[in-house]
C-alpha cells in the first residue's frame, strides 16, 4: 500500500517525489506521515541591511549610511538551490537536525541558533551591554535568549579603538552611579583598546562595550539582538534609539573583561579556532594553493564567509564560487565538502 501512495503522488503534475518535503497525515484516506530528508546541497543567503546612524559606506556604497549586513540569521531568505525564496527559520523548523546539527538541536531546538553580522562603523556605536540567558528571560520574558558574542576585526583604521569592559578596581556601585548619570561620566570608567585587522575579542554578557570609528567587524552572537544602551555619545533619544538605564544597571558586570587576541599564525590549507563557547565556534581558514577537506559529521551547519580572496566550495556534485563577503551555508546533513582556493584566500567558518 505504501508503494501505491508513492506512485500516485509521483504522477501529480509529473513532478518528482523530491519536491514534497512534508505530507499530511492522511493521503487518499490512508494513515501515513512522510518526512522527506533535507536536500544536502549548500545554499547561499540574501543579506539584510540595517541603516543605523553610525553606519558607513563600505557595505552599500550607494546607500549611506549602511551600518550592518545580517548575513546568517533566521530571517535571511535563501537565494539558491531547491529552497530559494524560503527563510532560514522555515528550513530550521521543517528539517531540524538535518540543517542545524545535533549540537544546535541540543541547545536551542529547531530555532536557528546564531546571528552573524558585518558592521561598518563610521562613528562610535552606543556604549551598551547585553544580558545572559537567565537575565534575558527575567527582563524580557520566556523564549528570549541572552547575547554572548564575539568580534573579528576585518578592517581597521590606524587609530581605531573600541571599548571592552571597565578599568580595574571599578566597583559595582561606581559603575551603577555612572550609568544612572546618563552622561559621559561613564567614559571615565571604561577600558579602551586599540585594535587591528585580524584581532578577535570574545564578549561575555555583562561586558560594557562599544565599537569605534574606522572599524569593519564580523560579529557572531547568540540568536538574540537584545541590547541595553548605557550612553549614546550625546545623540538625542528617539522612539527607536533609547537608553535602557535600569536594565543596563541590572546586567552590567564590572568584572567582565574582553581581551584582544592576535590573529594566529597559519599555514596553507589550515584551519584554526579564533574563539569558541557553548553557543558558537568561529574558525579561520587559510587556503593559498592547497584544497581543504571538511566534514560536518551531522554535528552542526557550517556558515562560510570569505573575508579575503576567492574560493570554490564543492559538495554534493555542485560547485560554488565565493568572492569577498559572500556567504554559503553547508547543512549539517551534507557531510564532506572541499574548499579550493582560486587565489590566496581567508574564510571564516561559523558553527555550533
Amino acid at each position: 500500500m505504501e508503494g501505491l501512495v508513492n506512485i500516485l503522488l509521483r504522477t501529480v503534475d509529473d513532478r518528482p517525489w523530491t519536491v514534497f518535503h512534508r505530507l499530511p497525515s492522511t493521503v487518499f484516506g490512508l494513515d501515513c506521515d512522510y518526512n522527506i530528508p533535507m536536500n544536502k546541497s549548500p545554499f547561499t543567503l540574501a543579506p539584510e541591511y540595517r541603516d543605523y546612524v553610525w553606519g558607513g559606506s563600505r557595505l552599500r556604497p550607494q546607500i549611506v549610511p549602511t551600518a550592518e549586513a545580517w548575513i546568517i540569521y533566521a530571517g535571511n531568505r535563501i537565494s539558491s538551490g531547491p529552497y530559494a525564496g524560503r527563510s532560514l527559520s522555515d528550513l530550521s523548523s521543517e528539517f531540524g537536525s538535518d540543517l542545524l546539527g545535533s549540537r544546535a538541536i541540543a541547545q536551542t531546538g529547531n530555532r536557528f541558533p546564531v546571528l552573524v553580522k558585518i558592521l561598518d562603523c563610521a562613528q562610535w556605536l552606543s556604549l551598551q551591554v547585553h544580558p545572559n540567558d537567565e537575565q534575558a528571560q527575567k527582563l524580557e520574558g520566556e523564549g528570549f535568549f541572552g547575547k554572548t558574542e564575539a568580534w573579528h576585526v576585518l578592517e581597521a583604521d590606524a587609530d581605531s579603538k573600541l571599548i571592552a569592559g571597565v578599568k580595574p578596581n571599578v566597583t559595582a556601585e561606581a559603575l551603577t552611579s555612572a550609568i544612572e548619570s546618563r552622561s559621559e561620566l561613564v567614559l571615565d570608567l571604561v577600558e579602551t583598546a586599540p585594535v587591528k585587522a585580524g584581532d578577535t575579542l570574545f564578549i561575555n554578557p555583562g561586558t560594557v562595550h562599544a565599537l569605534g570609528p574606522g572599524l569593519l567587524i564580523y560579529e557572531i552572537q547568540q540568536t538574540s539582538d537584545i541590547t541595553y544602551r548605557v550612553y549614546d555619545w550625546g545623540r538625542p533619544e528617539t522612539e527607536t534609539r533609547k537608553l535602557h538605564i535600569d536594565k543596563a544597571v541590572a546586567v552590567s558586570n564590572p568584572n567582565a573583561v574582553a581581551l584582544v587576541v592576535d590573529s594566529p599564525e597559519m599555514n596553507d590549507g589550515e584551519m584554526q579556532t579564533l574563539t569558541q563557547c557553548q553557543y558558537f565556534n568561529l574558525d579561520e581558514i587559510l587556503v593559498e594553493q592547497k584544497t581543504l577537506n571538511l566534514e560536518t559529521r551531522g554535528e552542526s551547519f557550517h556558515g562560510l564567509t570569505v573575508i579575503e580572496g576567492q574560493v570554490q566550495v564543492s559538495a554534493e556534485g555542485e560547485a560554488f564560487v565565493l568572492n569577498k563577503f559572500d556567504t554559503l551555508v553547508i547543512p549539517a546533513c551534507c557531510g564532506s565538502y572541499q574548499i579550493q582556493p582560486l587565489m590566496k584566500s581567508r574564510v571564516l567558518k561559523a558553527s555550533v
